[in-house]
């Protein structure tokens, strides 16, 4: 049967057919439209092994290469790219109406930040594996030190911005400085190391607006993924973008666990692989014949992976390979565990790291499919890595 006119609207005939297509292809989002205009590539997938392995072109906007990153199901929920920073040159100055953190892959060099009408510039340094925050419409520039060319990894929610507003002139060009997101004084910048708890959950929880090497910076002991997991949260420059650093011990992976999309993993240390797989095969896919139908990512520094890569719920297990602990970073964007939508008061768990008999989504050792812990021994022998899953987990209490 052949579709209705696009040019003109049909009304039904009768009370038998629908209105509309029924079937259709997703549009283009506001966001997606401005990433084709700066004619640089878009990788699409469910992870990558390597983001210095993607190819880049060069960003006119930006004033070095880059390429966009838009991983399987975070899709409107937030922002990522790659971006090159020429050797001894800088990126172009920027503002813009979103939030936007940086990791450093590579190389060294210096940011300036600056309120418009505010005579007070802040610099402050980085080297690979710092983590820093620019303040929602401040304006910014990012300065290579060396000869050689620097790699930042960089996470916004420019998505959600431009999809509500779709007006890109006033994102980047709009004059109001946010004084609660940034006040200029000389400690803005300063590390913070204090620990306190998060206020929804009560897990570890650091503010500072930059952390100068999050591969080698201490982790609070936290337990909830493995045994001797270790574990912190920033929250940066008041932002609503949401991550964590955790680190799995060498030899030891996580339970299993299911949550909606938006968490990209960003392997900074070790090397390891994700499985993932839709709630809806059940906690042994493998046992039950459906181990066709789940997606496998490896990775090394700096390799991505989404851990719920299509919409809804899905489990995922992590997996580190290597003589050194795995260490990784999860990014949601403005997409917090605990603060999903709710009526305030109304009572919640921390559903992912409770196991399913207890009402979480967490799949206990002793309750997984028999496949995923042959398969991690089988892998760490030929590494040249001890297992150091005890026995005890896989037996039910």
């Amino acid at each position: 049967m052949s579709q209705p006119s696009a040019s003109k609207w049909h009304e039904p005939t009768d009370q038998t057919t629908k209105a509309g297509y029924g079937r259709f292809l997703r549009p283009k989002t506001p966001y997606d439209l401005y990433m084709e205009a700066q004619e640089i590539p878009i990788y699409r997938e469910i992870g990558v092994r390597r983001v210095q392995d993607l190819p880049r072109k060069p960003w006119k906007k930006m004033g070095g290469n880059g390429t966009f990153i838009q991983l399987l199901g975070t899709e409107g929920l937030w922002g990522c790219y790659v971006v090159e920073v020429p050797g001894a040159g800088a990126l172009n100055p920027e503002r813009h109406l979103y939030e936007e953190i940086y990791l450093v892959v590579e190389g060294r060099g210096t940011t300036e930040v600056w309120a418009e009408g505010n005579g007070k510039k802040l610099t402050f340094e980085w080297q690979r594996g710092s983590l820093f925050s620019i303040p929602l419409n401040a304006s910014h520039r990012i300065v290579n030190a060396t000869s050689s060319p620097a790699l930042l990894l960089a996470g916004t929610t420019a998505p959600n911005m431009m999809n509500l507003l779709s007006n890109p002139d006033f994102i980047f060009n709009c004059p109001y400085t946010f004084k609660d997101r940034f006040d200029p004084t000389d400690d803005y910048y300063k590390p913070k190391e204090e620990i306190e708890p998060d206020p929804v959950r009560g897990l570890a929880m650091r503010q500072t607006n930059i952390i100068p090497d999050i591969i080698n910076c201490e982790l609070p002991l936290d337990n909830r993924r493995s045994p001797g997991y270790r574990r912190i949260e920033p929250h940066m420059t008041g932002n609503n973008f949401y991550l964590w650093i955790g680190q799995h011990e060498n030899g030891r992976y996580s339970k299993a666990h299911a949550h909606g999309s938006a968490a990209v993993l960003v392997c900074l240390a070790g090397k390891g692989y994700t499985y993932t797989w839709p709630a809806t095969l059940g906690q042994n896919p493998w046992k039950d014949g459906k181990g066709d139908q789940v997606r496998r990512q490896d990775y090394e520094p700096v390799g991505l992976v989404s851990a719920a890569p299509m919409g809804g719920n899905w489990f995922h297990a992590h997996f580190g390979t290597s003589k050194e602990p795995l260490r990784l970073s999860a990014w949601f964007g403005p997409n917090a565990p605990g603060r999903e939508r709710g009526r305030p008061g109304e009572k919640a768990i921390d559903y992912g790291a409770i196991d399913i008999h207890e009402g979480g989504t967490a799949i206990p050792y002793y309750d997984e499919d028999p496949y995923l812990r042959k398969e991690y021994e089988e892998t760490l022998k030929n590494e040249g890595v001890a297992p150091r899953m005890a026995d005890s987990l896989y037996h039910k209490p």
